[in-house]
């Protein structure tokens, strides 16, 4: 069975999988457990949460992050799973926002818990080319959209998914003109990796990224404005 057609099953029918069962089938379609976990309707353990971090150090360790090219984030990575995991004082609870409020169930909820886990909330996303508003529409009340599709594959590159699946998650049709529209899974990759970093750790990436693009750390976002999508290996 191809991985997409997994993933439809366990968001129709994802409950009845225990969290063992879970966590095994990710290993198979290297995926975060954590992921697997909110397809399926389950809650996420502390244990497979990121730490407790501040939100600017995370806002500024994911714009530059994604200022390197691929043969950059493939050493970036390299970097990132080379540090220790470190004792953390608690798992990470998205900071609560005034302007919208994530929702409980249905696919905003899905999406929301897979930033969710990377340690994010949507105020820490790098440029995405989405607006503010999309994304939060997109977390709390992402119903049937024509735009739907454009926002998957503006999302599936931080999040690190491959584009068919994703679309399989979300009950959308996928065929082979799709492309991410900024970020590629490459720099979601990265993140992945990063998921159990301390904010000390973030800042060591950060600098590792900054000296890895020869980009000049200005203390404000800077959105890339076309990524390195061109450049992908997924799309020949």
């Amino acid at each position: 069975m191809e991985p997409a057609d997994i993933l439809s099953q366990l968001v129709a029918r994802g409950r009845g999988t225990t969290p063992a069962a879970l966590i095994e089938l990710a290993a198979e379609l290297d995926l975060p457990p954590a992921d697997l976990l909110v397809i399926a309707g389950h809650p996420v353990p502390g244990e497979l949460l990121p730490p407790q971090r501040d939100a600017r150090i995370t806002k500024q360790y994911a714009s530059c992050v994604s200022h390197c090219d691929h043969a950059r984030l493939s050493s970036l990575e390299e970097f990132v799973r080379s540090l220790p995991r470190l004792e953390a004082a608690g798992p990470f609870e998205q900071p609560a926002s005034t302007y919208v409020t994530p929702a409980e169930s249905g696919l905003a909820a899905v999406f929301n818990g897979l930033v969710r886990n990377r340690g994010f909330s949507i105020s820490e996303l790098p440029f995405l080319g989405l607006s503010r508003s999309t994304l939060n529409g997109m977390v709390s009340r992402w119903g049937p959209s024509p735009h739907r599709r454009f926002q998957l594959c503006a999302t599936a590159g931080v999040l690190g998914w491959r584009l068919p699946e994703l679309f399989a998650v979300f009950g959308e049709p996928y065929s082979p003109e799709f492309r991410p529209v900024v970020l590629c899974r490459h720099v979601g990759r990265v993140f992945s990796a990063g998921v159990f970093l301390t904010d000390a750790q973030l800042i060591e990436c950060a600098r590792e990224a900054l000296r890895l693009s020869a980009s000049e750390n200005r203390g404000a976002w800077q959105p890339v404005s076309q990524g390195f999508v061109g450049e992908c290996p997924d799309f020949p």
